[in-house]
């Protein structure tokens, strides 16, 4: 590639932006800022990888040899010492007490799959150590949200003296203080945004609590879980042995949407390690049930596959039936559970696309009233809590606006809050936290509840704050292009380079390339659910091309001889045992 291909941070002019039918506004083509040459060319020397994927490289902070070993060598020699976060040791020394006491412990976890696979971990780990641990998940309806009252009741019932939080409790201040008076210590794992106020916990492990000098600071909740863990083994003089769980953990962050670098990236590279060539019972079951490959698991699979049935169970019904799969020991047995995984599953998909089909109607209604520079805050009072997440998320793809969905639970208006790049969704609701009975989360995903009564004060309140951060420009969906790329370029060599930047996520994602001066070779045609299947040629080579849910631009590309841009992923397509390149269409326009 030339170097003069690449032009200074700048979006790509006008006409290079797309219209997009799932927005309503156009997409914006952002081309990433040219790596310094002082950085580049001698990295590029020593690494021996070519200037477009050191630039890639160094466009995502990994500017030096070190750093370059480090990122394409993860290990665990690169993990942090669990001891660094604050009231390690305490929990450590906590917990050893209570297994040479015999008392009992109770893990207490979320019921999404960070808490399902957190609770998981600490229950499997925690009783392979001599310690007496049962777990507790509360029920999405009955319980709500985090460590309340009720489940800590029944703590007290089973004769537990050491409750351990996983992926809650960072903001249970009355519910610790509750534990306190009843006598049971509490730990509290979490990885959320904590008060002003933090608990009176015996103990709290969270990067981001203040004064934690913990390095890394995104870790999912299980992730803090298996510092624990780690800590642990490490005590016990059989660190290798906390790597046995990092299947959870790899399952946890990717479904959770945690930044995939530092830490993580490790985490997760090694727990796919551990699902492609020795899965547990309960997670080669899983897998097996979604009809996917042992051997071939990414971290896509986990996302849009794995993950929706592992929450399947927990948004319609017992969340506990998924920390018995993940905990089984038996594949049989994890085939049975399996089973019931996918009929929730099953019934869940059915439940999601009628509440969708709902909140679009009310959605277009909705900003028709309000304007396009608001977000979207709808409420109905029989939409089922269990799938209100999903459908946010989904309203936010299509509208590409911050968007909070709630229905009504026990008189109270309960839902999720989802958003978009540039506007941080907790600090919003942080603003107006006078107007909601409680709220917590991260910067582009939280949960909330407020006041039936409050609910117009409240959308009022958030549509001032809001309407003070969000602009046309950040309404407008962007895709940041990593690279300016010629057919030429993409080599088996470069594919195979290209796979080691893997695993894919948030701040690592999936390498975006765009290139121009291209034609479609014979007839473009839609495939399966609305995806456009397509041959693309530069000069003399040609690359099959993929766009999903992109068969509304068929119209496009169907006009023979003429020139297209296009911006795309590179991926290695396995068809009935046949591998070929296959280049994944984000978007595309007229030359």
């Amino acid at each position: 590639m030339e170097e003069s291909q690449r032009t200074s941070g700048a979006s790509l002019p006008k006409e290079n932006q797309t219209s997009n039918k799932s927005t309503f506004e156009p997409k914006r083509w952002t081309l990433a800022d040219p790596a310094p040459e002082e950085i580049l060319k001698p990295l590029a020397e020593k690494l021996g990888i070519g200037r477009t994927l050191t630039t890639i490289l160094v466009d995502r902070g990994i500017d030096t040899f070190e750093k370059a070993r480090e990122f394409f060598r993860p290990g665990v020699n690169y993990l942090h010492d669990p001891h660094l976060m604050d009231g390690m040791s305490t929990a450590i020394r906590r917990i050893l007490q209570a297994r040479d006491n015999n008392e009992r412990i109770m893990i207490y976890g979320d019921y999404d799959v960070d808490g399902t696979n957190g609770t998981a971990m600490l229950y499997m780990y925690l009783n392979s150590i001599g310690c007496s641990a049962s777990y507790f998940i509360p029920d999405r309806i009955k319980d709500g949200y985090g460590l309340s009252t009720s489940g800590i009741d029944k703590a007290m019932e089973r004769g537990v003296s050491l409750l351990i939080s996983i992926d809650c409790g960072v903001t249970a201040n009355e519910q610790v203080e509750y534990a306190n008076q009843h006598n049971v210590d509490t730990i509290i794992c979490d990885h959320h945004e904590p008060g002003d106020e933090i608990p009176n916990a015996y103990a709290i492990l969270n990067p981001l609590k203040p004064g934690c000098n913990y390095p890394f600071k995104h870790l999912s909740g299980c992730g803090v879980g298996f510092k624990l863990v780690q800590g642990l083994a490490h005590e016990l003089d059989h660190e290798e042995k906390a790597y046995e769980y990092l299947d959870y953990v790899s399952l946890a962050s990717a479904a959770d949407i945690v930044p995939l670098v530092g830490e993580n990236r490790i985490l997760v590279k090694m727990g796919l390690d551990l699902i492609n060539t020795n899965p547990r019972p309960g997670i080669k079951a899983i897998i097996e049930s979604a009809n996917l490959r042992p051997g071939k698991i990414n971290t896509g699979q986990i996302v849009f596959v794995i993950a929706p049935r592992i929450n399947a169970v927990g948004r319609l019904g017992d969340a506990r039936r998924a920390v018995e799969l993940l905990a089984c020991k038996d594949f049989s047995q994890a085939c049975e559970f399996a089973k019931i995984v996918e009929s929730e599953n099953y019934n869940r998909r059915k439940i999601d696309e009628e509440t969708f089909n709902q909140a679009m109607q009310i959605a277009e209604s909705y900003i028709d009233d309000t304007g396009d520079l608001f977000p979207l805050i709808l409420h109905q009072d029989d939409w089922h809590p269990g799938v209100i997440g999903i459908v946010a998320s989904r309203l936010v793809e299509k509208y590409y606006r911050p968007t909070i969905l709630m229905t009504t639970v026990d008189g109270v208006a309960k839902g999720s809050a989802r958003s978009i790049a540039g506007f941080d969704i907790y600090q919003a609701l942080k603003k107006v936290e006078d107007f909601t009975l409680q709220f917590g989360g991260h910067k582009y995903a939280a949960g909330l509840s407020v006041d039936i009564d409050r609910l117009d004060e409240f959308r009022k309140a958030f549509n001032k704050v809001a309407s003070e951060y969000l602009t046309e420009d950040i309404l407008t969906p962007e895709i940041k292009i990593d690279a300016l790329l010629s057919f030429s370029e993409i080599t088996p060599k470069f594919v195979r380079l290209l796979e080691m930047f893997a695993p894919f996520g948030p701040e690592n994602l999936n390498p975006t390339f765009y290139s121009n001066s291209l034609q479609v070779v014979g007839s473009p045609r839609i495939v399966g659910k609305n995806h456009l299947l397509m041959k693309m040629r530069q000069k003399d080579l040609i690359f099959d091309a993929i766009g999903f849910n992109l068969g509304h631009l068929l119209p496009a590309v169907s006009k023979k001889g003429k020139e297209i841009q296009m911006v795309y992923t590179i991926h290695q397509n396995d068809w009935n045992g046949v591998v070929s390149t296959q280049l994944r269409i984000k978007d595309i326009k007229d030359q």
